[in-house]
């Protein structure tokens, strides 16, 4: 009896041992599926982010390449606006209206003949601009004054060069100053051929006539075909200046 109850404990003991590895192992198999698993989701997490990061990456790229497009447009433009010269908006006819304004009377009367005629309009305009103290007649030692008075002073152009050739006919104009054209004129003409090319003059005063101002330029060019030039008023109608280029063709 003794013998069985010694039997029996020992079977009671190798059950437990049996039970616990089992639990052991269950718990090792519960804690590995635990980890793999977190380690699965951590992965992925870790690919979504790659893959975020990838795709804000290529978002950010695709903006600064359609930024660095819109800028070079931009420079584009503003490049093509800063280098039109006057090369760019002339010979569009065969007429140049070419003038020198310091106050802004004989531009008009410009505008308005490039109006009626279809012509190009160019400014000649002076490096050193023309001051309202530089303008008074009435100041013997004036800078108007003392060009007028002096036949070799030749004021410097500040104005792009212009190329003449294409054009068949030139009206040029300028105000009257001291009975002739201003010297900066003189400048003008000796710096160009006008070979083949009809020079009208035109002028502006408040009464004073054109005077010899058409003889003195022919002289100084030396080339093209010069007629009559005729003095208006500032506030001459397209319609008077439409009937005196009629007359002159």
């Amino acid at each position: 009896m003794k013998k069985i109850k010694t039997i029996l404990a020992v079977l009671m003991v190798f059950t437990m041992v049996l039970s616990l590895a089992a639990c052991g192992s269950t718990n090792s198999n519960e804690a590995s599926s635990t980890q793999s698993s977190e380690a699965q989701n951590t992965s992925e997490e870790n690919v979504t982010t790659a893959e975020k990061e990838s795709a804000d990456n290529s978002a950010a790229s695709e903006e600064s390449s359609d930024t660095a497009a819109v800028d070079a447009d931009s420079t584009d433009d503003n490049t093509s606006a800063e280098n039109t010269s006057v090369e760019d908006v002339q010979n569009h006819s065969d007429v140049l209206v070419a003038y020198f304004s310091a106050t802004g009377t004989t531009k008009g009367v410009a505008e308005r003949i490039a109006a009626v005629t279809g012509g190009d309009l160019y400014e000649i305009l002076a490096t050193e601009p023309y001051t309202e103290e530089d303008l008074n007649y009435n100041d013997r030692s004036s800078r108007s004054t003392s060009e007028q008075n002096d036949k070799n002073a030749r004021p410097e152009i500040d104005s792009e060069d212009i190329s003449l050739e294409g054009y068949t006919t030139i009206y040029l104009g300028f105000p009257i100053w001291w009975g002739e054209e201003p010297r900066i004129l003189d400048t003008f003409v000796e710096k160009y051929s006008f070979e083949g090319i009809t020079v009208i003059p035109f002028c502006t005063s408040g009464g004073s006539g054109i005077g010899r101002s058409g003889p003195n330029m022919e002289a100084l060019a030396g080339s093209g075909t010069w007629l009559e030039g005729k003095r208006f008023s500032g506030n001459v109608s397209e319609a008077d200046l439409q009937s005196w280029i009629d007359g002159l063709k």
